[in-house]
């Protein structure tokens, strides 16, 4: 049945213009900034920060701290059951596109595709299926085959001739460290990524993006203040260039910085034993406004619009096509 499932890719440029689509998650990082009275200014600040930190880590042949320049890319995917669906669309993930401008060789050098993760299955898992599981147990857990169907999901797209038509290397996802978990630095130490980190066990995250095929790694590049996790297939250290890698760091460290400021940026950084938490009041705040109160909110709402639209009226189609699943 794998060949029933196609998906489309929708690209639109995050720019100080940019307007979300009706159909992304307004929950998702990039859309939440442009929202408001603030939006235009949320998005000029976002950017210059993004391009400031890609060049204090890009420092070699770049005296003036201002060679290079990222562009970044919403890639929304949309799959579709072609032959027992009637031709049914969905908006399936999103996902950004980096891309950096070279201005002293005037050239393009594309990034990691990946960095940013939103979707709306993952919204219906965390926030519909996993509380209602929950309701009568005195202990929390989740059901044998949680993220299962997510997972097989993504898996197919990166493994689609969709995803490599149009991107040469598997994606790359980075995001918060866990405040339930305690990280300890290890001897390793990267050019780029910084000092490894490794967790005291996984985290319900990891064990979602393990059914994705991804595993992960936390780094706390130079300068920062806390480690992030970066959830891959394959080599991380090797498998992507310094630029690229620079790239996702420059990115999802900005996002970082504006969504968990209590954390990503703290007025002093993780020592060789870390527990992150949001409690903490040493911290300073971005000149960009968002409110985190109403994305959580909206996360249930867009997890239950998942439910309506997609796993009630397509949940025989989806159980046939997991059960014959197979890369």
């Amino acid at each position: 049945m794998n060949e029933e499932l196609t998906f489309n890719l929708k690209s639109i440029c995050f720019d100080e213009h940019y307007q979300p689509s009706d159909s992304t998650r307004i929950t998702t990082n990039f859309a939440n900034l442009a929202r408001g009275e603030s939006r235009q200014q949320n998005l000029r600040n976002t950017l210059r920060m993004i391009d400031n930190r890609f060049n204090e880590l890009a420092h070699w042949d770049n005296p003036t701290g201002n060679r290079y320049s990222i562009e970044l890319n919403i890639i929304s995917v949309e799959m579709r059951f072609d032959a027992t669906c009637s031709g049914a669309v969905f908006p399936l993930i999103e996902i950004l596109e980096t891309c950096i401008l070279d201005k002293k060789e005037g050239k393009r050098i594309d990034g990691i595709a990946g960095n940013n993760f939103s979707s709306y299955v993952r919204d219906y898992d965390f926030s519909v299926l996993l509380p209602d599981y929950n309701v009568d147990r005195v202990q929390f857990g989740t059901p044998a085959d949680f993220g299962d169907l997510h997972g097989k999901l993504f898996k197919q797209f990166a493994n689609s001739s969709t995803y490599k038509d149009r991107f040469s290397k598997a994606p790359v996802i980075c995001i918060s460290a866990s405040t339930s978990k305690t990280y300890r630095q290890t001897g390793n130490r990267h050019p780029v990524l910084g000092i490894e980190y490794q967790q005291d066990e996984s985290s319900s995250t990891d064990q979602y993006f393990a059914k994705m095929g991804m595993q992960v790694r936390f780094f706390m590049p130079r300068n920062s203040v806390a480690p992030l996790a970066f959830y891959f297939h394959g080599d991380l250290l090797n498998d992507y260039t310094n630029l690229e890698l620079i790239g996702t760091i420059a990115t999802m460290e900005t996002f970082q910085k504006i969504y968990r400021p209590e954390i990503y940026n703290a007025n002093s950084a993780a020592g060789s034993v870390y527990r992150p938490s949001l409690q903490n009041r040493d911290y300073s705040l971005t000149q960009i406004v968002y409110d985190r109160e109403e994305r959580s909110q909206l996360a249930v709402k867009q997890g239950k619009f998942a439910e309506a639209h997609f796993i009630r009226p397509y949940k025989t189609v989806l159980e046939q096509w997991a059960a014959n699943y197979a890369l």
